[in-house]
């Protein structure tokens, strides 16, 4: 009975794994290189013409080849496990900030309640951007005005700020767990050079993430036009 119940335990701990594993995995690749891609994608509006260089930059992504299927397997699928196997994490969880309050718990922590506003977050601006209103498929060259209009209202763009700036600590801490957990870097030296790294990820990020949605709002902190 005890070899049964040591067994049993043992092969949960190795499913765990290859989840957990997995996870991470969708984190980086495809979900991480997606975010990077639409924020350089959103950065169009950082132009001399804003309106028609996104309106061109929305056409052109909508007219890729099996986009349909390429936003299906590289986005829905694995952004609908990540979240899901993350809400699971974050529910199995014991948060220890408050008895050991050094940052790596505070940081792991802000891990968990981040993803759960960045899965709100994405839901609703999938939703709202891609399927709701005027069909950017349809007629790219309407997104501008789309997006202008929406953040327009002042509690959406508190909520494009909020959602933006939580996005991106989510994935530079992922980066950083990513690495950690996968054994790239060992050490102290190296996890420490590794998170100064992070930082500037998350740095860099939020602040291409806010000049392109402050530019909905008429207001530029990107300095060329």
């Amino acid at each position: 009975m005890a070899t049964a119940t040591a067994e049993t335990r043992a092969a949960s701990h190795s499913h765990s794994f290859f989840w957990r594993r997995l996870h991470s995995i969708t984190g980086v690749l495809p979900l991480g290189a997606f975010l990077i891609e639409h924020f350089a994608s959103n950065a169009a509006v950082l132009s001399r013409h804003p309106r028609q260089n996104y309106g061109e930059q929305v056409k052109f992504l909508n007219g890729l080849p099996f986009v349909l299927a390429l936003e299906i397997l590289c986005i829905y699928v694995p952004l609908a496990f990540h979240g899901l196997y993350g809400l699971w994490i974050t529910k199995q969880s014991e948060p220890n900030a408050l008895r050991f309050s050094w940052w790596g718990n505070w940081a792991y922590t802000w891990q968990r309640i981040s993803g759960i506003i960045v899965l709100a977050f994405i839901l609703w601006h999938t939703w709202t951007a891609r399927f709701s209103g005027v069909s950017l498929p349809d007629h790219p060259f309407q997104s501008f005005a789309k997006m202008q209009a929406m953040m327009a209202n002042n509690w959406i763009f508190a909520w494009f700020i909020i959602g933006i700036t939580t996005v991106c600590y989510h994935f530079a801490y992922g980066l950083f767990l990513f690495v950690a957990k996968w054994g790239i870097a060992i050490g102290n030296t190296a996890r420490r050079y590794w998170t100064y790294a992070c930082w500037i990820i998350f740095l860099v990020l939020a602040y291409a993430g806010l000049a392109s949605a402050l530019v909905f709002r008429n207001h530029w902190i990107y300095p060329i036009r």
